[in-house]
């Protein structure tokens, strides 16, 4: 399916990508903008579904009382900047974004427009908000992680992997949240007698290299942490940990399904849909600096037995009893 098609599709409405400006909506109708990941990707079009089910749910048909203009940001800051230009020139009721570059060009281009952040890490020392209880300006939503949520992916990957010593954690340098969950791991690894290292992801080409280097060395895994770059290139990152055997704990469920052996993290939907709310809040009438930012209130731990038996691994039954799922 060609890019604009599937956009379309999605929307459920030829007139919601991109030849209908908003200016031409009917009167009376509401216009919300979205700024999200990656067009030709499930996950990108999963947390659409699910932010339009939750506005669906609260009375906000699309084509009937609602118009939504969508981008997709590609995982690249750039792309973020010249969409959110564009979003903001369309001058929509409320934008709803997700991810750094995304929700900073967008504060940058506007102090009026409502903007709702779906997943954001640390949203006050990343300058987003005032605090969680009052945000103050024009931005509210919802953290997708906090950063001692590390400790947890570290004890999971020990859990799994009781010889690794050696932790490579695949991370976003220019992303100031990865530098907190880098620390939060760093901070616990002498606990579970590990040694740290911090993996760059940026092309795949460096990846790639990255991640064979590290491999080099005996009794190693890796955490891989949330990133839109992360999420872009996880097909690779997947095959490439496979391939070093290299046990490996990711932070959302879709890796775990594209062949990763276990993730534990928020439920991304469920985010989406809760964004909703706010949006639907923000439509009748509140302000965002009045909407308090909300934490994660769903998480889950995904386990892929076919990918443990391929890395020699047993899983214990500890953990596959505390698993949401267990892909067979």
């Amino acid at each position: 399916m060609r890019r604009r098609d599937f956009i379309k599709a999605i929307i459920g409405s030829a007139a919601g990508w991109p030849c209908v400006a908003l200016a031409q909506t009917s009167e009376g109708m509401r216009r919300v903008a979205v700024l999200i990941g990656v067009a030709d990707d499930p996950q990108g079009r999963a947390r659409f579904v699910a932010f339009r089910d939750g506005m669906e749910s609260l009375g906000w048909i699309e084509g009937r009382n609602v118009h939504f203009e969508v981008r997709f940001a590609e995982g690249r800051p750039e792309f973020s900047l010249s969409y959110a230009s564009e979003i903001v020139a369309l001058s929509p009721d409320v934008i709803v974004a997700n991810g750094v570059a995304a929700i900073r060009a967008l504060q940058q281009l506007t102090k009026t427009i409502p903007i709702v952040f779906a997943q954001a890490v640390d949203p006050v020392n990343a300058g987003f908000v005032e605090s969680l209880a009052r945000p103050g300006g024009n931005t509210t939503g919802f953290t997708s992680v906090d950063y001692t949520i590390g400790t947890k992916w570290l004890e999971t990957l020990k859990e799994i992997a009781p010889k690794v010593n050696r932790v490579g954690v695949l991370r976003d340098p220019t992303i100031p949240a990865g530098s907190g969950q880098l620390g939060a791991i760093q901070g616990a690894a002498g606990v579970f007698g590990t040694t740290i290292t911090a993996l760059d992801v940026r092309e795949p080409d460096i990846i790639d290299r990255a991640i064979s280097t590290f491999a080099r060395e005996p009794n190693g895994g890796m955490i891989v942490l949330a990133n839109p770059l992360s999420t872009v290139h996880r097909e690779l990152i997947v095959r490439l940990a496979a391939r070093a055997k290299l046990p490996t704990v990711y932070p959302y469920r879709f890796f775990v399904t594209s062949g990763g052996l276990i993730s534990y993290g928020i439920d991304n939907a469920d985010l989406w849909r809760r964004s909703a709310s706010y949006v639907d809040r923000i439509l009748k009438g509140e302000k965002p600096s009045d909407l308090p930012v909300q934490e994660p209130t769903k998480y889950e731990l995904v386990i892929n037995l076919k990918t443990a038996k391929a890395l020699g691994l047993t899983v214990p039954p500890t953990l596959l009893a505390r698993a949401n799922e267990v892909i067979e």
